[in-house]
């Protein structure tokens, strides 16, 4: 440790000296730089007003001599200046405060970025705060150009999808808008409503009132696979949050008001697919498909 502290102390030594060589030497120069000017310009005047070269030279009615020595006093008076002013005020030590000081903004500005980074980890392991195992799944009937309904409204009536849809969410969490819920005659049996709303006195029978789809997932957190059921909206912050998405695909287009997300087969993965086509009682064939999130 003592070692360490004798090598600091040279070195500090090594740069004061370093730096007072650097300082005699400029000023050296301009000492020389000053008696090369009064040589030169005593021998310019001389020749010029004694000898008579090139008095008929004249510049704005002076001679050119004076013009040289005008300048050349302008260049010698920079050269003090940057001396005795520029390099005495922006020396080593000023530089190395300039230095210290930016690092110290940066050092600051990282503490800075690592500490939101750190909250933003927590926040989205929170907003994730079920577990691996859980398979939230989006579960949705959607026609060829991905319309799912009009006017709060289904489209169409495919008692083969109901069942399918009754069959999957049976004694779980199904998760919904609003406006989905009360397109409904009431609270889904057997299933716990989740209800997403930004009205903080939303009041009915049978559910859970939330104000995010995050809020709605940590009420879910207990439950192995809770479902996304609409309406549009959050099927399309849903896409994030999800593992599998369960698609009634009805094999014909539609107008209406409200679209499912195009599903990108970049991040989705078909692993499933029954074909119902010509099915009694049912107006449309559909298709039952089931992707799967790529890891």
């Amino acid at each position: 440790m003592f070692s360490d502290r004798n090598s600091d102390i040279d070195h500090e030594t090594i740069e004061l000296l370093e730096n007072a060589q650097d300082r005699i030497r400029q000023k050296k120069n301009v000492y020389k730089h000053f008696i090369v000017y009064l040589f030169i310009s005593g021998f310019f005047l001389f020749i010029d007003f004694f000898l008579a070269v090139g008095q008929n030279i004249l510049i704005f009615n002076y001679s050119w001599s004076i013009w040289v020595l005008l300048i050349w006093t302008f260049i010698l008076l920079y050269h003090l200046f940057d001396v005795f002013i520029s390099k005495k005020i922006i020396n080593n030590k000023w530089i190395l405060n300039q230095k210290s000081h930016l690092i110290k903004l940066q050092q600051e500005k990282i503490k800075s970025l690592k500490k939101d980074i750190e909250t933003e980890s927590k926040i989205y392991a929170d907003s994730n705060s079920n577990n691996s195992n859980q398979l939230v799944t989006i579960i949705v009937a959607a026609s060829e150009n991905n319309i799912i309904g009009d006017n709060n409204k289904l489209i169409w009536h495919l008692s083969k999808d109901l069942i399918r849809f009754k069959n999957l969410t049976k004694g779980h969490h199904v998760i919904m808008g609003r406006k989905t819920f009360e397109s409904m005659p009431k609270a889904l049996p057997n299933r716990t409503n989740v209800i997403i709303t930004r009205n903080k006195n939303y009041v009915a029978e049978n559910i859970i009132v939330v104000n995010s789809l995050e809020n709605a997932l940590k009420v879910c957190k207990d439950d192995p696979q809770p479902f996304i059921i609409g309406g549009g909206e959050i099927y399309k912050i849903g896409l994030d949050y999800a593992n599998r998405i369960e698609l009634t695909r009805v094999h014909q287009s539609f107008e209406g008001d409200t679209a499912f997300p195009e599903i990108d087969e970049e991040v989705w993965k078909e692993v499933n697919k029954i074909e119902m086509f010509d099915i009694e009682n049912h107006d449309y064939n559909f298709s039952f498909i089931t992707y799967d999130k790529f890891n």
